[in-house]
Parts: C-alpha cells; structure tokens; sequence
C-alpha cells in the first residue's frame, strides 16, 4: 500500500479493514524467525568456543519501559509485561504507581515524598511507586532506578477505558507516554474501550496479542531509524478485541463525557460510626478523584487537619457551626457526539476498529510530524 495522499489528506485513505490476514502474517513470519533464531541459539550454545554470557545476551536487546495508570497489580499492565518477556526480544523493565492513577492527568508530586518498592514480575526489573504515571516514567528516565540512561521504547497500558477525545487531558495512561515523548524517547499508549457487564478480564490478553506486531514493528524501526519522530501514537483496542474489524488510522477528536458534580451527604456513615469533621473531609476529597491512593489520603486529612487548626486561629471567635461545608463527588456521564467523521478515534472504535492516533507535543511541526506518522503506520500494519 501507498500513501501519496498524505500530503493532500492528512491521513492515508486507503488504511482498511482487512489487516489481520496481513498481522497474522506478520506474526508467523515473525514465528519462524524466532525459532530459526533460537536453533541457531541452541547450536552455539553446545559450541565450547561460545563466550557469550547470558548477561551480556540480556544486554544486546533492546530495552523497552512498562508502565500504565491503573496500576502496577491491573490485569493490562500484567499481560503486556507477560507477552513482551515471552517474546524474548526486550529487556523488559516496569515502573508503575502502587495505585490506581488513571483520571490524574499530566499531574506530577511536587514537594512530597515519593516511596518506591521493588515488585515482582518473571523476568523483568519491576519498581511500584506511590506517585502518578508521569512520576513514574520522568523517575525511571532519571537513572534513580535502573541502571540504563535511556530506553529504547516506553509502552504505557494497557488502560481499563478509553482515552479519546478530550479524554487524552485527564488520561494518566497518554501522560505516561507523553512524559517519555517530552524527554525524547518514543512512545506508545494502549486503552481497551472495558464496558460494564461486557467486559471481562481475558480482552486485556487478547488486546495484548492484537497490539504486539505493532509493538515489534516499532521497536525494529526505531532502531532503524524510521520510526516518526517527535510524536507519540495512541492505541484503542474496542470492547470485544477478537472480533476486531482491523486497525484504522484516526485523528483526535472533540469527544468527552459530562462532568456531573453530586452532592454527597456528610451524614452517610452508618449511626455509631464516629469520624471527626477533618477525617471526614479528608476522605470525601480523597475519593473525589480515582487517583488517590490510601498514602495520599491519609496526607490529604493530615493537611485538612494542619488547614482547621491554622484557620481556627485566624477567625478567633467565630462558632465552627455557621461555617458552610459541602461535599462532592465528580463522575463522567456520557453524552451524545455530533462528530461523525469515520476516521475520528472515537467513531472507529465504536466501529469496531483498533484506533491509531498521533500525538504530539509540538504545535509548530504536527501537520508534518503526523504525516510522517500516518506513512509509517500504513507501511508497519501493511
């Protein structure tokens, strides 16, 4: 396939359905070569000459970061880093919040302490850590964690729920990926559209076999030199992955839900359960948002705490009971979209498809940054 209208259109017009006669290629060719590999591996191994130290073979391969939003424990998270192990192409590594991060946005933890705990994953160096994706991913790039400068591919996913549209602003899933993108090194996002009583936890693993070949074509690219650079693609794997249409290549849009503010009552702890005003106000903040961690309540109402004591002593006088306190609780509602382009992210993974979109950070170059993009993702998936 050709994309000479690139220049013209934005996006290639002939990216289609029909993509998984040609994965599906791709991947036993890819088969066939990694057994042809590993015969050749088996020969050399009965060689006495052969010096080659297992090390120094883990070190030859080209390293790829893991990380995510949903946290390090989410079944996404856990079959992409099982699958990339089992390749045997990569030296896998993970970095991951401890914690659910998915709505935190571009957020990073200034001024607080971050704690960070050895985790266990079969054949990969793993790190959990108590702040946000980008936390996550500017800490591993730092070369506090490992011993590496800089990886060859930074992968963040798989993310519970899509990441479309204006949605892209509050995904901690694409701000992992942004991050590595700001500090120079190539980047993918993945998100599986998860519905309630729908979904079940086997479509992670079958997101994770839809997203491989484009994974190993990345990485080979990148390493050719042919990978776009200065941009970022985002994945959608739709509800039902197995029955996939194919991949489409997509362009951000306008979608987003509604943000619906209810108010919760201050009375909705059951009688004999006691809690002072601070603890309660503490909690009710913390689960206003997905991304708080029980580390980051517990330092949100000692904050509440130090906040009332402090203020106490400025309105001297004042009786606590004529103070107004009310308390919230944010959710997404969906809402219908006037959008009706078919290459839009949103309307291809309703369709059924795999949407690929570019993302970049620079708003000078984008129109050719994703041009390059969208040549190269025709000639990957083709």
């Amino acid at each position: 396939m050709t994309s000479t209208s690139a220049k013209n259109n934005l996006f290639p017009p002939g990216l289609v359905s029909n993509l998984q006669q040609v994965l599906s290629k791709k991947n036993n060719e890819g088969e066939a070569n990694r057994e042809s590999d590993q015969a050749k591996d088996n020969v050399e191994s009965t060689d006495p000459s052969a010096s080659t130290s297992e090390e120094a073979i883990e070190t030859s391969k080209p390293i790829v970061l893991v990380t995510n939003a949903d946290g390090i424990d989410s079944p996404g998270l856990v079959y992409l880093v099982e699958a990339l192990v089992r390749e045997g192409l990569y030296n896998v590594h993970v970095c991951a919040p401890q914690s659910d991060k998915s709505l935190s946005g571009h957020s990073v933890t200034l001024g607080e302490m971050v704690s960070v705990s050895s985790a266990e994953f079969d054949g990969a160096p793993a790190f959990e850590v108590s702040g946000t994706p980008v936390d996550c991913v500017s800490l591993a790039l730092s070369g506090a964690l490992f011993s590496w400068s800089k990886p060859l591919l930074v992968i963040s996913g798989i993310n519970r729920g899509p990441s479309c549209g204006h949605h892209m602003f509050y995904s901690g899933v694409i701000a992992g990926a942004r991050e590595a993108l700001i500090c120079g090194v190539p980047s993918l996002s993945i998100s599986l559209n998860w519905k309630k009583d729908e979904s079940q936890e086997t479509d992670f693993k079958d997101a994770v076999a839809i997203c491989l070949p484009l994974i190993n074509a990345a990485t080979r690219d990148i390493e050719k030199g042919l990978f776009p650079k200065s941009c970022s693609l985002n994945i959608e794997v739709p509800t039902s992955p197995s029955s996939k249409k194919g991949f489409k290549l997509t362009k951000q849009s306008m979608w987003r839900s509604t943000l619906n503010w209810q108010a919760v009552s201050a009375n909705r702890y059951p009688a004999g359960h006691f809690m002072s005003n601070q603890q309660s106000l503490g909690i009710q903040l913390a689960q206003l948002g997905r991304d708080a961690s029980a580390a980051g309540a517990a330092r949100r109402m000692t904050t509440q705490k130090k906040n009332v004591e402090i203020e106490s002593i400025g309105v001297a006088g004042k009786s606590d009971s004529n103070r107004v306190k009310k308390h919230f609780r944010l959710e997404f509602l969906d809402k219908d979209q006037e959008e009706t382009e078919d290459d839009l992210d949103f309307r291809a993974l309703e369709s059924g498809f795999v949407a690929v979109t570019p993302l970049t950070v620079s708003p000078y170059t984008e129109r050719d940054i994703l041009t390059a993009a969208s040549d190269w993702i025709s000639a990957a998936l083709h």
